[in-house]
């Protein structure tokens, strides 16, 4: 008999530790305990605060109910059965659960041993089947997701088949931590977020700064290769501009108001194609401007829950790579299939090789027509197949105003992220009236394209810093060389390097402490240089540099040939 699969073994590891905890708690409520692509959680109410010591123990009760093979028996009740057995126990949580359920739809709960849940299924046939299980760390949650409601607790698994299975992903996450971006953008001094700034809201440091002006530039550059024009757009807009966007509609919960200015409302913009599309409209258009291919680095702010804020990959203000294709439904195809070449030339520049495409279609409630909705995911099919990649389809996943292509990519470590988004808008084109005169002297309405490619600037950083471990390539290095003079006297030579580097464009500082040389090797090692240039009598004498690089040691080496050397790996982004 083939093994039962993941989601469902993590699913009934789920039940396994609601019952572990209803047997050493007693009095905990349960609210839900589901199925994650990372493993399981439960979501419980008691008065006891859960320390790591606890999940111990009952990680422990746990692996009881595995060796015991208990078997998970499904039970259908009549809602009145439901209701009483679960306010008998005084599970409140699951009665307003129980109140979800349509009238008419089977009420199904799941039996293991003395633990009976409220729950659809599918479970493994018994305990044994679950494998290997591991409790991570406990959280908090709000009811329903509502800050309104009561905070529970959260407690975080993991399962797998096999205990292989487990240590290897036990490794992975290790060397998650060990790559946090946070931890490893405070030894670097790259970014900060403050409370007297506000959550969510980033602070750049010189040398993250030094970063991101190096992702801009080369993304600036790459757009106009491309065949890109770029936009710079206001921070705030006049309320009427977002009441026909639809954004005060369906958005405002998301949106901060900014101030009344003469009379006026004005809000702190949530996006940048509002103010994209009103360029468009300063005058009529004809067929033969089209494509437009208009991008901009827009600032945007948005407001997300404090209890999902999280470093930079989830912030409340936020610099987007954004851009909008606007352009006559004959272009559509070859536009989408040059955006995911584009693409795919970005993530090969930064490293990024694994890449699979996700193609989300109509859902059951839409704008446009049928027929352009087709021919949209018709050109977005054939773009993806032009450009060899991996996909699947999202059926029904697409937003009510057009369907999409994802792309996500594979870190160093295996993880997947959602980067680049190829979103199609039949509403906006619709909403603001847009027009352009056709080869018949008529005039007829443009397809637009919402673009962004990497994401946001600070989210992208972020899976840099953990992809790379904080060891940029060269070229995007925040400082590329270090220069160590062994001691003062050699100072002026020291000098006298950085000066020939810094004139080839190369990124250099002097480590000027009065420290032994080992003292600032550490510190260039710490911040993960990837060359030490170290100068003492010899090398002043000689015009040389006793190079290391993160390779290890490499010896004297003539001075020019080292610029020429730096200066070529910066050239060729190696």
């Amino acid at each position: 008999m083939s093994a039962p699969d993941l989601s469902t073994v993590r699913h009934s590891a789920a039940h396994v530790l609601a019952a572990a905890l209803q047997s050493l708690y007693p009095d905990v409520k349960f609210d839900i305990g589901p199925a994650t692509a990372e493993g399981f959680y439960y979501d419980i109410d008691m008065a006891h605060r859960l320390t790591p010591e606890d999940l111990k123990a009952v990680e422990k009760e746990m692996k009881k109910t595995l060796g015991r093979r208990l078997p998970f028996e499904r039970l259908e009740w009549s809602r009145q059965e439901a209701h009483d057995f679960f306010a008998s126990r005084g599970q409140t949580y699951k009665l307003e659960r129980l109140g979800d359920i349509p009238a008419g739809e089977t009420i199904s709960v799941y039996r293991c041993g003395d633990f009976t849940d409220l729950c659809r299924g599918p479970h493994v046939e018994h305990s044994g089947q679950i494998g290997a299980v591991k409790l991570l760390s406990i959280a908090g949650s709000y009811f329903r997701g509502d800050e309104k409601n009561p905070m529970l607790q959260r407690v975080y698994g993991t399962a797998f088949h096999s205990r292989e299975d487990l240590d290897a992903y036990l490794q992975a996450i290790e060397e998650a931590r060990r790559r946090d971006h946070r931890k490893i953008a405070a030894e670097m001094e790259l970014f900060s977020t403050h409370e007297d700034v506000g959550p969510g809201l980033v602070c750049w440091h010189p040398r993250g700064a030094r970063v991101r002006h190096a992702i801009e530039s080369f993304w600036k550059d790459m757009h106009y290769a491309h065949g890109y024009e770029l936009l710079y757009t206001p921070h705030i807009g006049r309320a009427r501009l977002w009441e026909t966007s639809g954004h005060l509609d369906f958005y405002r919960e998301s949106m901060y108001s900014a101030m009344e200015i003469d009379e006026n409302d004005y809000y702190v913009k949530p996006m940048n194609c509002p103010f994209h599309i009103q360029i468009y409209q300063n005058r009529p258009r004809s067929y033969r401007e089209l494509p437009l291919r208009w991008a901009e680095l827009g600032t945007v702010y948005r407001y997300e829950k404090a209890g999902v804020l999280h470093g930079l990959l989830r912030v409340r203000g936020f610099t987007q790579d954004d851009a909008h294709i606007i352009c006559t439904p004959e272009q559509i195809e070859s536009e989408i299939t040059e955006v995911l070449r584009f693409s795919l030339s970005l993530w090969k520049a930064f490293g990024f090789t694994d890449i699979k495409a996700y193609l989300a279609t109509r859902p059951a409630k839409a704008v446009g027509e049928p027929a352009r909705w087709e021919q949209a995911l018709q050109s977005l099919e054939k773009a993806v197949q032009a450009c060899g990649l991996a996909c699947e389809v999202d059926a029904g996943g697409g937003a009510f105003y057009g369907p999409k292509i994802d792309l996500k990519i594979k870190d160093a470590i295996g993880r997947e992220w959602q980067t680049t988004t190829i979103q199609f808008d039949f509403n906006l084109p619709d909403r603001f009236d847009m027009t352009y005169v056709g080869a018949d002297g008529q005039r007829h309405r443009p397809y637009m394209v919402h673009r962004a490619l990497l994401g946001s600037l600070e989210r992208f950083f972020g899976i840099l810093v953990e992809h790379y471990a904080g060891a940029f390539p060269t070229w995007l290095a925040p400082e590329q060389v270090r220069v160590l003079p062994i001691s003062e006297q050699y100072s002026a030579y020291a000098g006298e390097v950085a000066a020939a580097l810094r004139s080839a464009g190369v990124r250099v500082e002097v480590d000027e402490a009065a420290d032994p040389i080992g003292g600032k090797i550490r510190r260039a090692r710490q911040q993960r240089l990837p060359y030490m240039a170290i100068v003492g009598e010899r090398e002043a004498a000689d015009g040389t540099v006793a190079v290391r690089s993160r390779a290890g040691e490499e010896g004297a080496v003539p001075l020019g040939d080292f610029v020429q050397r730096v200066r070529e790996e910066i050239a060729a982004r190696r």
